[in-house]
């Protein structure tokens, strides 16, 4: 397994100082492909009108946006982040959308919620940045009720030798420059690179996944090419 070392202070001290730019700056790197993963997330996660939603590391709010317009008007979504700075963002930008989703303060490895209580939980783009990614899958996991959905949106490495090779350019050569140049910290930039590229994926992942909790299953699926993968575990229902 790769090793994986975060300290959680420093992780929130990033996210503080890019967080007024954080949204621009996804769009511009990611071309805007990353709000059409997260819809696929919501899609694979089998969402449905009146579900209750629970999305940790949500960031400025993007995934709970979308689990919100899936769930509708009878369903719940809470979107929760240990970081104030990058949450104050995601209020106006649900209310914008006339969507109703409370917002809340929250560490993915020391949740408040009652066991088995929503009918799916996310994290995405946030997982790699826990200290204990075991302890953030557990918590996702007892919190969602047996026969549930736990899903994660996460960075990894791309299989094909040349892709990869071409798409490590782009991220170490040009990625931390542009992410720099919009929000004025090109440390944290290279690190979100330095990570994705270190953190396991595909198998490990979904090994590591079957570790922290009791799932009858998890789906493993690349997207853009293995970029970024989704893994759907569905959270079995006898313990």
């Amino acid at each position: 397994m790769t090793t994986h070392s975060v300290d959680p202070q420093k992780i929130k001290s990033m996210f503080s100082k890019v967080a007024s730019g954080y949204d621009k700056a996804n769009d511009i790197l990611s071309a805007g492909i990353h709000h059409l993963w997260r819809k696929k997330l919501v899609k694979l996660s089998a969402a449905k009108s009146g579900d209750s939603v629970l999305d940790c590391a949500t960031g400025t709010g993007d995934l709970a946006i979308e689990f919100k317009k899936a769930v509708g008007l009878h369903g719940q979504v809470i979107g929760t982040d240990f970081c104030k700075e990058m949450l104050d963002f995601a209020p106006a930008k649900a209310k914008k959308q006339d969507l109703n989703i409370k917002f809340e303060l929250a560490d993915v490895t020391a949740l408040t919620y009652t066991s088995n209580s929503f009918d799916i939980t996310s994290i995405s783009f946030g997982i790699r940045n826990v200290a204990d990614p075991a302890k953030g899958i557990s918590e996702l996991a007892r919190v969602t009720k047996p026969g549930g959905k736990v899903c994660v949106l996460e960075f990894g490495q791309i299989a094909n030798p040349a892709l990869n090779k071409a798409y490590q350019f782009y991220s170490t050569k040009i990625l931390p420059k542009i992410g720099g140049t919009i929000t004025g910290e090109t440390d944290a930039y290279e690190y979100l690179q330095n990570s994705s590229a270190q953190f396991p994926c595909r198998d490990e992942f979904v090994s590591l996944m079957n570790q922290a909790a009791p799932f009858s299953s998890i789906e493993c699926v690349p997207v853009s090419f293995g970029i970024a993968y989704i893994y759907i575990g569905t959270k079995s229902r006898l313990e």
